[in-house]
């Protein structure tokens, strides 16, 4: 047996909102008191560091914030320290507790993220935000991520053929996912009324192609995770959920380098050529501006541990780091559960509903669930750990979430416009 095999044990969280009128500090301390409610066994003096892992000082008004933290939870005699990447924050806290665990350093490690987006007004937020792009030439000529993601969208929609209704479709399915979620911010703010695609041409736009349902929350929230080796696992959960494989990525910073993207340049061969032929090719075809490449080197990392060779099929359920719907559909491609081009079809044929056979952001997503930032992909990671161990229904208090026998998951992600990211295979067994 290795014992160095890695697990996520249980977690809790502070539902995340549009604006929560605790601190940042008091959210992390009800979601770690939580989830000692949840983990009997754990006597938190057990924990043998502390990975910390929020997005931006900006937005917390507050340098080295995680020293805060970790003082506030009673866990300032450990070591400790924060992870940044972006929107991959959470997602990398995850992967450099898993390799800490991994090395044989340690065998408890807390995992703990947060993001409070309210303490400033929502056009400031996007302004900090849109600093973890290129302040040197993309945001000084007016660049915020809803432009820039706007653009990629338009681009793969030019090449590849998806509509508005497509892009419809995946926010009406989120949407519809997160009514069943009591911790989701779409059902705090409108309750558990189910939505249509007439409805979603109501609302307004942001940039288009993307209306406001198809854009990432402004979120405050916070989420702790458990995770241990092997050797102390069965002594804090019944139900692990194990690391089956890890895989991380980057990019050029700009997304208009992609087109010349030399690095990647003949990587992916099969892609290069799946490639309208009215439209004269780039250098690099592939990722280009449509796709994103760190997802593509990421899951081919992530695969090949877990031993996956056909995703579709190996797969039970996914919760992708799309903070705008475009991304969802494009990751479908970049992650291979279809060939480049026919994301669109996974979202007409449903093959990514909740009755499909691959369903994606049952937790409703960034878009519907919560994207606190330095949580997201710890809310998520939550989400497909009660997935894996049948815990939905009384998580929840509502079935209508829970597959019948999920055995692998999936979870992704990305910081800026897919400049640098990661993959993470889960396992029942």
């Amino acid at each position: 047996m290795d014992d160095r095999r890695v697990a996520v044990l249980g977690g809790g969280l502070y539902r995340p909102d549009r604006v929560r009128y605790e601190n940042a500090e008091e959210g992390v301390a009800m979601a770690f008191r939580r989830m000692l409610d949840d983990i009997p066994n754990l006597d938190p003096r057990q924990i043998q560091f502390v990975q910390s892992s929020y997005f931006s000082d900006h937005l917390n008004q507050q340098l080295c914030m995680a020293w805060i933290i970790q003082d506030y939870i009673g866990q300032h005699r450990k070591g400790g320290y924060r992870v940044e990447a972006g929107g991959s924050t959470p997602l990398d806290a995850i992967i450099n507790a898993y390799f800490l665990i991994k090395s044989g350093y340690f065998d408890l490690v807390l995992v703990v993220g947060w993001e409070w987006m309210s303490e400033v007004d929502t056009a400031t937020t996007n302004e900090f935000i849109a600093s973890a792009s290129d302040t040197d030439w993309d945001f000084t000529v007016g660049g915020y991520y809803n432009g820039y993601y706007a653009a990629l969208e338009t681009r793969h929609m030019q090449l590849y053929g998806e509509t508005i209704e497509d892009l419809g479709r995946i926010a009406v399915k989120n949407r519809n996912n997160a009514v069943h979620n009591p911790y989701s911010q779409w059902r705090s703010e409108h309750g558990t009324k189910y939505v249509t695609l007439d409805d979603y041409y109501k609302d307004r736009i942001i940039a288009w192609p993307y209306r406001r349902w198809n854009c990432a929350l402004i979120s405050e929230g916070a989420c702790c995770l458990l995770m241990g080796s092997e050797k102390v696992a069965k002594r804090y959960s019944d139900n692990p959920m194990w690391v089956a494989g890890v895989g991380l990525g980057t990019d050029s910073m700009r997304p208009g380098d992609r087109l010349v993207d030399w690095p990647f340049h003949g990587v992916y061969k099969a892609d290069e050529k799946i490639y309208p032929e009215n439209i004269e090719k780039p250098i690099t075809p592939y990722p280009e501006m449509a796709n994103f490449g760190f997802a593509r080197e990421a899951a081919t990392q992530a695969y090949a541990q877990a031993g996956i060779t056909h995703p579709l099929k190996e797969i039970d359920v996914a919760e992708l780091f799309a903070p705008y719907d475009g991304v969802e559909l494009c990751l479908y491609e970049d992650l291979m559960f279809c060939p480049r081009g026919e994301g669109k079809t996974l979202v007409r044929e449903r093959v990514v509903e909740r009755d499909g056979e691959l369903p994606c952001q049952l937790s409703g997503g960034l878009t519907a669930f919560a994207h606190p930032v330095g949580a997201t992909s710890l809310l998520q990671t939550l989400f497909l750990y009660w997935q894996l161990a049948g815990l939905i229904p009384k998580k929840f208090g509502d079935s209508a979430l829970q597959l019948p026998n999920p055995r692998k998951a999936l979870i992704t992600g990305h910081g800026g416009t897919g400049c640098q990211g990661g993959v993470i295979i889960y396992s029942k067994d």
